[in-house]
């Protein structure tokens, strides 16, 4: 006697075959997420940086301590110009990971939308999905802008104490 119920693995394998393409943009998020909490750390601790420079900047001088040559106004205009850079750099980068998470966010829902309604909506797709790795990019790229203003800053103060000595 044979199962009232019939055996058709078309709609197996399409419904696999959707939760294999859904979990792409979990992991893209995941990625995305990752990204904007290592540029939000960095971000704090340049602000923390221009904030104990804008202090010394502020301080009077007083007679009884000995002159930094580290520490003199030009040199700490010179690293407070270089911290707003960098700062712009790391709001850039988290401006863009957080479009690209969201790109990504409507390229999944234009994959169960599709799915759902057996409507065409690859050009949404792609175009979401392509909008999500070019930001993507983009913020990767902002971030290698920050490391190289953060490598030029670091150069330039081992050289300066080198002087100094």
């Amino acid at each position: 006697m044979p199962f009232p119920i019939s055996y058709d693995p078309d709609p197996v394998d399409s419904a696999a075959h959707l939760i294999q393409v859904a979990l792409t943009p979990v992991f893209m998020l995941s990625g995305i997420g990752t990204l904007i909490n290592v540029f939000n750390t960095r971000l704090a601790r340049v602000a923390d940086h221009l904030e104990d420079v804008r202090k010394k900047l502020s301080a009077p001088p007083s007679d009884d301590t000995p002159a930094d040559p580290l520490n003199t106004p030009e040199r700490l205009h010179s690293q407070q110009k270089r911290l707003h850079r960098r700062v712009f750099v790391l709001d850039a980068a988290i401006l863009l990971n957080a479009i690209g998470g969201a790109s990504t966010c409507g390229a999944a829902m234009a994959l169960f939308v599709g799915s759902i309604r057996d409507a065409s909506t690859s050009a949404w797709l792609l175009a979401l999905f392509g909008i999500a790795l070019a930001c993507t990019v983009g913020s990767l790229m902002f971030f290698l802008a920050d490391t190289l203003l953060s490598w030029h800053g670091l150069r330039r103060d081992t050289n300066l104490t080198l002087d100094a000595e």
